[in-house]
């Protein structure tokens, strides 16, 4: 209502008051709202209730500052996945090809999305479980399957973490521990591990000395004690950064966020440093534009849109309900958007220069041995002198040089050539030697960091860059299970955050025994992809099609105080539900023509091998999806069919400390109308009427009752807080 509201409400002192709103207009009385309720169900004052209800909606923590609230958007949205997949992806779909349907995709799904989730937060104040429940809560299910999504993640994600620090505290010794292979004696002979010469240094110091990892899923190896104590300091740090709640996590991101950035722009100063690293980066950035058109690519960047931004999984709207109801949300949304854009550009260019150079270390490194090869048959007769170039002189061995080389005996003893053994050594081959993920942290880059001047300097700016990524994603993550606990159950949040970092602790035990990695790839790849697609296509539609585009643009033009672009109207409404329906129905299709499988480290071989999953694990890799679906329609199927209150059985006017709360939502249009201007008493609609679960486009959001943009008024009344139901 507006400030400047005749309506007022005789004053009383502590008794119930059971009366219509008709009688209560007409009373010019002033109000103490402080001591007096209104209960048209006539249920006794919980004052106990009321108390925390008021402490709920007044005292909400609050982010002390605009650039708080803002790196934590951006230490959530950017993480590990922007300096290792997109890059990755970037490469395999089309080099800089690929950023055209990136590009697209983020404008028209990623940014409309993010946009409603942080407006849905702020404008409701409530976690993911509270906002759903408010908007629609047969679909409040959504807010419990982000809650498991988020456990899901979290748990294999502060693995990583756990990784990263073992590398950054490994880092503090030169030469680096996996510069080269280790000796063993045979016996009175010092041989090299024959597992590390067979692969790599790196390699080796990565499945043996971090993992020891087994030859496949089925055999656990018991629980490795290096990783199991890195999971312990990493869960350590998450809790504690956590444990006040974002007083106490959004100071951490004032490091967390902004230091990763520091990190890659000293890294690509020295990248753009080293020889070969322009070959890298032009090899990433020369567009082969026919991948364009390849539909796999748009999937892929689908969905690297979808979590980079960390859609469905409630981190965005447990931060957004931080803020203030004026905050204009659709810069925040804009800023972050193309932040993360940058952010993975840059990392981009990073990774590039740095295996740019690298490529161009293997590349002089074939040609040397290759080169030995050659002597070597010249020297024994096997070839002639004739087929070596003049100009050619072994002591300085060119690339160039050496192709040549390559090329006169390849066409001369072309019968006998695959005798000789002989490698190309093309540095194309070696750029496009892509390797994502872990690999690309852990046994890519930390080959070319030993390469580097003061690799160990190098090596610990780039872990600590890691952890911090990590951290603040994890930070993103444990408060969109945090968050709609708290405000649902009321739960102490320093118990509560120290008890699910132990039960996440003891359950993360499965990563960190010797076939950890493989349960890390099947929850990477399994437990959150297909549930959050779904989560956030029912996002849309609720928003959308059950609340109404229409009225939730209307509330947003109150809040923000401008209408937003008629781009999003008809994102929210159509286009991105479309795209977020095809995307499910590739990766449902994606998931039925791949068998699931992983790729296991084979010790004796030392090489990696594909293998399917036994059928054990593809009983857990099946219930992880239905259990992080199950909300769904668990919660729908109780509130349609009423075996549980969805909190709109009562009707209550309740006046307080000058606010009111008001929850029509149950009443349908024509009670709304007799329930307003009813006369008598007699008149007013019945305590129990008729029940209507969601609010529908035509009906009055109790969100419409605030007119200012900031939702509070000097006098009058006011939304004290949002209808929540209660599962």
């Amino acid at each position: 209502m507006p400030k400047n509201s005749k309506v007022t409400q005789r004053e009383h002192s502590s008794e119930h008051v059971t009366e219509s709103v008709a009688d209560l207009l007409a009373h010019e009385e002033p109000v103490d709202y402080k001591r007096s309720v209104l209960n048209v169900t006539g249920e006794t004052w919980d004052k106990q209730k009321d108390g925390d209800e008021e402490l709920d909606a007044e005292n909400r923590p609050a982010w002390n500052s605009k650039l708080q609230y803002i790196l934590a958007q951006i230490g959530y949205s950017v993480g590990l996945g922007n300096v290792w997949r997109f890059p990755y992806l970037c490469q395999k779909n089309g080099g800089g090809a690929y950023l055209v349907p990136y590009l697209v995709l983020l404008v028209i799904i990623g940014l409309p999305l993010f946009f409603l989730e942080l407006a849905v937060g702020q404008r409701i104040r409530r976690g993911s479980i509270g906002v759903w429940n408010y908007i629609c809560p047969r679909l409040g299910g959504i807010g419990y399957a982000s809650c498991l999504v988020c456990f899901f993640v979290g748990l294999y994600y502060n693995v990583i973490i756990g990784w990263s620090i073992f590398y950054f505290f490994k880092s503090f010794q030169y030469p680096l521990p996996w510069s080269e292979c280790p000796i063993v004696k045979n016996g009175s002979v010092a041989v090299v591990e024959t597992e590390c010469e067979r692969s790599s240094a790196t390699t080796y110091f990565w499945y043996r000395e971090t993992l020891d990892i087994s030859n496949s899923i089925s055999e656990s190896g018991g629980l490795n004690w290096k990783m199991t104590l890195c999971l312990l300091v990493a869960w350590s740090l998450v809790g504690l950064a956590m444990i006040k709640g974002i007083q106490s996590s959004g100071k951490v991101m004032y490091f967390s966020s902004l230091f990763p950035y520091v990190v890659l722009v000293c890294f690509l100063v020295r990248g753009l440093l080293l020889r070969g690293a322009v070959d890298g980066i032009m090899h990433m950035f020369t567009p082969k534009l026919d991948k364009m058109l390849d539909p796999q690519v748009w999937r892929e960047a689908a969905t690297q849109v979808f979590f980079a931004l960390g859609l469905g999984f409630g981190g965005v709207i447990a931060f957004s309900s931080y803020n203030k109801q004026d905050n204009n949300c659709h810069f925040d949304a804009t800023l972050v958007s193309f932040i993360n854009f940058f952010t993975s550009v840059l990392a981009t260019l990073v990774v590039f220069a740095v295996l740019g150079f690298k490529a161009n270390i293997m590349n002089e490194k074939c040609v040397v041995e290759n080169a030995e090869k050659i002597l070597g048959y010249l020297n024994t007769n096997v070839l002639s002198h004739d087929l070596i170039p003049p100009h050619v002189n072994f002591s300085h061995l060119t690339a160039k040089d050496y192709n040549e080389m390559y090329r006169v005996i390849m066409t001369v003893k072309e019968a006998h050539f695959k005798e000789l053994g002989l490698d190309p050594c093309l540095l194309e081959d070696e750029l496009n030697k892509s390797v994502q993920g872990t690999g690309l942290a852990f046994i890519a880059f930390t080959e070319a960091m030993t390469h580097f001047p003061a690799s160990p300097f190098w090596s610990v700016m780039f872990f600590l860059m890691l952890i911090n990524l990590g951290l603040g994603s994890m930070i993103g993550t444990m408060s969109g299970i945090t968050t709609p606990i708290i405000d649902t159950f009321k739960v102490r949040k320093e118990v509560f955050t120290v008890g699910s970092c132990i039960f996440a602790f003891l359950v993360g035990l499965i990563f960190v025994q010797r076939s950890g990695n493989y349960f890390v790839t099947m929850f990477d790849d399994y437990s959150a992809t297909l549930p959050l697609t779904v989560v956030v296509i029912l996002e849309n539609i609720a928003v959308a099609w059950i609340y109404g585009t229409k009225k939730f643009m209307q509330e947003l033009t109150e809040m923000l105080g401008f209408r937003p672009y008629q781009f999003y109207y008809y994102t929210w409404k159509y286009v991105s539900p479309i795209c977020m329906a095809v995307l499910m129905t590739a990766s449902i299709i994606q998931l039925g023509v791949s068998p699931p499988g992983y790729s296991a480290w084979i010790k004796e071989e030392a090489a990696e091998k594909f293998l399917f999953y036994p059928t054990w694990a593809m009983a857990i890799l099946i219930s992880l999806i239905i259990l992080a679906s199950l909300p769904l329609p668990l919660v729908f199927i109780l509130r349609q069919f009423h075996l549980v209150s969805d909190g709109s059985n009562a009707l209550s006017v309740t006046y307080k400390k000058g606010r009111m709360m008001k929850d029509i939502s149950n009443l349908e249009d024509n009670d709304e109308t007799r329930f307003i201007l009813s006369k008598v008493p007699s008149e007013t609609p019945s305590p129990m009427p008729t029940h209507r679960s969601y609010l529908g486009p035509g009906s009055n959001s109790p969100m419409e009752m605030s007119s200012a943009p900031n939702g509070r008024y000097g006098s009058g009344y006011l939304l004290a807080s949002t209808p929540e139901s209660e599962l």
